[in-house]
């Protein structure tokens, strides 16, 4: 009988590096499962775990590995893996009664190698006219070597790294061979191949320093936060994300955006981000081809068959704003914005748990003056009821007459600019800005509707006038009276004089002194440290 391959891991006991090596938990399991687990996913293959220490084999074989008592006269600090590969090579074929084809070489000392490299090196060596492949890295650096005192160049010519030779250095991860190469004193033969991992995948434990970057490898997770941004919407959801994201140092970040969300994807890309426009009818189908470990939708309203069908695939799910039957089936659901009907376990919402962006972090609070004398307008997004227009036709002729500068920041898809410029002269009109927070700080009201703008505004102070732009917005619990606001509602049957009668009201400074008071209560500044740790413990 004929069996092709045999995995030997050489697990010696008496690791002085970092005492008990092979037995200390990395990651939640014991270093040696990691190389038991890759060598049980190679086909046609024995697994035997060769070692002087009762409790490494003990462990091993509850691993699922066969296991082989080395012998103490070859377990010595001085003596290389040649010998132990060859005693265990020679014990092993008398135990299963097979001569083997191959015999591979796994070293427990790196447990970030992954079980599909072996499977391709093997694929590459049947291939082959080798007698042996070894696992490798590049590591072509201008080198020096010391002679005596001394120290000379190891290279005939400095040049760029990639003109130096090709070099490689082995990783100690695997040596695949054909049996009649294993040795006493060798295991190699004369036709000797490379196989190049990753540099993370080559990674050998030597010392605690490499313990710690393997931890920090395989606690990493992959988190893919799906949002959508455009110009109807706005870009609120891409800013949240995005002050999430930029928090989260310890695991890998993609983005994916929404179908039509090419302009959520300009702007995520402007910071670096990995990220994928939606290419596939559904959006699960470019989920799943992403790999995630953790999803995080700020999407609006998810629904539940959504919601579910992630969960199927073993992913972690955090919602934001998310008032859909998804949120039932989330892991975590945080709505600053929305009120919800009844508490849930994993829900959060309020004001405290909304994520303003860095410029409002550091932005100081605003001094309340006696006299309004800079009014900002800002309605967001398109504006889709014209609001500014509106606004700007009731207050601009007294501004104009008491000397109140009025600035206007359009929303990206605020299309009415022409007209603005047409009717209003003494207005200052930006778009596109990226310090919004100084503007609020600057102006002594602010008009704007009851989206994320009003957090923004109360984490600074500044007395703001809101006009709803739709029902949805009405459902904003945080933009009223008890936090600060002049809220007028719904503004599609508001009178004018009703929006007069809030500006007017408005310049009163003990009002203002009122409303800032309330806003500034909310202390709205630790909402970004409250959701990041909430994400934290779920990941």
């Amino acid at each position: 009988m004929k069996k092709k391959k045999l995995i030997i891991i050489p697990a010696r006991g008496g690791s002085k590096g970092i005492p008990r090596k092979n037995l200390r938990a990395l990651n939640g399991k014991p270093l040696i499962y990691y190389s038991i687990i890759n060598a049980l996913s190679i086909d046609n293959a024995d697994c035997y775990v060769s070692s002087n220490d009762d409790e490494i084999l003990l462990i091993a074989s509850k691993f699922g590995s066969k296991t082989l008592k080395r012998s103490n006269s070859i377990s010595g600090d001085k003596t290389t893996l040649d010998p132990v590969v060859f005693n265990a090579y020679n014990e092993i074929c008398k135990i299963e009664g097979v001569n083997y084809d191959l015999v591979i070489t796994l070293q427990p000392t790196s447990p970030l190698l992954k079980s599909i490299s072996i499977i391709k090196a093997i694929q590459l060596f049947n291939q082959s006219k080798l007698d042996t492949i070894i696992s490798g890295v590049y590591d072509s650096h201008l080198t020096w070597i010391k002679e005596e005192e001394n120290f000379r160049p190891n290279y005939k010519k400095r040049v760029n790294r990639q003109g130096l030779p090709q070099v490689y250095k082995e990783t100690g991860g695997f040596v695949i061979t054909k049996s009649n190469f294993v040795q006493e004193n060798s295991r190699f033969g004369e036709h000797i191949g490379i196989f190049p991992l990753s540099k993370k995948e080559a990674i050998d434990i030597d010392d605690f320093d490499d313990w710690n970057l393997c931890e920090y490898y395989l606690k990493r997770k992959t988190i893919l936060f799906v949002v959508a941004g455009d110009n109807i919407i706005g870009m609120g959801h891409v800013y949240n994300t995005l002050s999430i994201a930029n928090e989260i140092l310890e695991h890998r970040i993609i983005f994916l955006a929404t179908k039509g969300s090419e302009l959520a994807l300009d702007k995520i890309m402007e910071s670096n981000y990995e990220a994928h426009l939606q290419k596939e009818p559904l959006i699960i189908d470019d989920i799943i081809k992403l790999n995630p470990d953790i999803v995080i939708n700020d999407i609006l309203d998810t629904n539940e068959e959504y919601v579910n069908t992630l969960k199927t695939k073993q992913y972690k799910i955090i919602n934001f704003e998310d008032l859909g039957s998804g949120a039932k089936k989330a892991d975590l659901v945080v709505n600053a914005m929305y009120p919800e009907n009844k508490t849930a376990l994993n829900h959060y919402y309020g004001a405290k748990y909304f994520i303003l962006r860095d410029e409002f972090l550091y932005t100081k609070q605003k001094t309340i003056s006696k006299e309004v004398k800079t009014i900002l307008i800002s309605f967001g997004g398109v504006d889709p009821n014209n609001f500014t227009y509106r606004v700007l036709s009731l207050i601009s002729e007294y501004c104009n007459s008491n000397k109140i500068r009025l600035t206007v920041i359009m929303g990206l898809g605020y299309t009415n600019k022409n007209s603005l410029e047409e009717k209003f002269q003494n207005i200052e009109i930006k778009s596109n800005i990226s310090n919004i927070s100084d503007e609020m700080y600057k102006a002594d009201l602010v008009f704007t509707s009851a989206g994320r703008t009003t957090f923004e505004v109360a984490s600074i102070g500044t007395p703001c006038i809101v006009l709803c732009q739709n029902k949805r917005e009405t459902t904003h619990f945080f933009a009223s009276e008890k936090n600060g606001f002049y809220n007028l509602g719904l503004a599609e049957n508001l009178s004018d004089n009703l929006i007069l009668k809030a500006f007017k009201e408005c310049l009163d400074v003990d009002l203002r002194k009122r409303m800032h008071e309330k806003m500034v209560k909310n202390q709205l500044k630790k909402g970004k440290s409250r959701v990041i740790k909430l994400i934290k413990s779920t990941i």
